[in-house]
């Protein structure tokens, strides 16, 4: 059972709520959302970095926008008496990390990462990986020629320089230049079937799929059509993640750690 923090002892003043910042709008950061603001005794607030144009609110108050870096993220820290800061943003949203553990550094405030795990490459999967998206669009010329881009509509510029390839965009929204000068946009959001990726794959006759170690379960279907059709998978890894800062893999240990550090 989670401790409840706002229990005091008989005649003691009740202890104010203890205030969780939840960074990102992931699948996870929503869930955990939930579950802090059904729980006694403590109060959520997410922030959201407001790069989706119509974002999937969470539960509790949400703050949209930047906190002009680590700084400026430390001072919110304090003036709004924040007891503990969970970083559940996208495993590739590394400077928001990184500000983050300076930022709950400089103003004493215990943090968490909530980290999906990544994929795990399967018998049957052609997987190549790339330590980044330049070195991704370096491999494309080798292994087809009509690619499934799903690295999301910021990094569009590493493909711009490929001419000689199709590309099918998917992004949740429409994608700014630099981009490949061959392409199609295809505006959605996961979850996707198995079945229908396939398809997807079919009607355009794609010969590569390229995506990020995401690990995210709502987008994983791609993985398997693309295995089942024989397909190679050029995946880009994660970015380093900053030491020290402990790390959970699910919401219901990221619960159990502010049961732990807040009790």
């Amino acid at each position: 059972m989670t401790p409840n923090p706002a229990e005091a002892a008989p005649g003691a003043r009740p202890r104010r709520p203890r205030h969780v910042l939840i960074l990102g709008g992931t699948t996870e950061a929503r869930r955990l959302a939930a579950e802090v603001a059904d729980a006694p005794g403590l109060r959520v607030t997410s922030s959201l970095a407001g790069r989706v144009a119509e974002p999937r609110l969470p539960a509790g108050q949400v703050r949209i926008g930047g906190f002009g870096g680590p700084e400026g993220l430390a001072r919110w820290l304090r003036e709004q008496q924040v007891d503990a800061l969970i970083d559940a943003t996208h495993p590739f949203a590394g400077t928001i990390s990184f500000n983050a553990a300076r930022a709950a550094a400089t103003a004493h405030v215990p943090l968490l990462a909530l980290r999906r795990p990544g994929w795990v490459p399967g018998p049957g999967d052609r997987w190549h990986w790339a330590g980044s998206l330049d070195e991704a669009a370096g491999l494309l010329p080798a292994l087809g020629q009509r690619i499934f881009l799903t690295t999301g509509r910021m990094g569009l510029a590493a493909f711009a320089r490929l001419t000689g390839q199709w590309f099918l965009v998917r992004s949740v929204d429409a994608p700014e230049p630099p981009a490949p000068p061959h392409m199609e946009v295809l505006l959605d959001r996961g979850p996707f079937s198995v079945a229908g990726e396939a398809e997807l794959l079919r009607r355009h006759r794609i010969d590569v799929v390229v995506t990020k170690d995401s690990g995210a379960g709502a987008t994983a279907a791609k993985l398997t059509a693309a295995r089942e059709a024989g397909l190679p998978v050029v995946v880009v890894r994660r970015p380093a993640a900053p030491d020290g800062v402990p790390v959970v893999p699910d919401p219901a240990a990221a619960l159990a750690w502010l049961g732990t550090t807040l009790g």
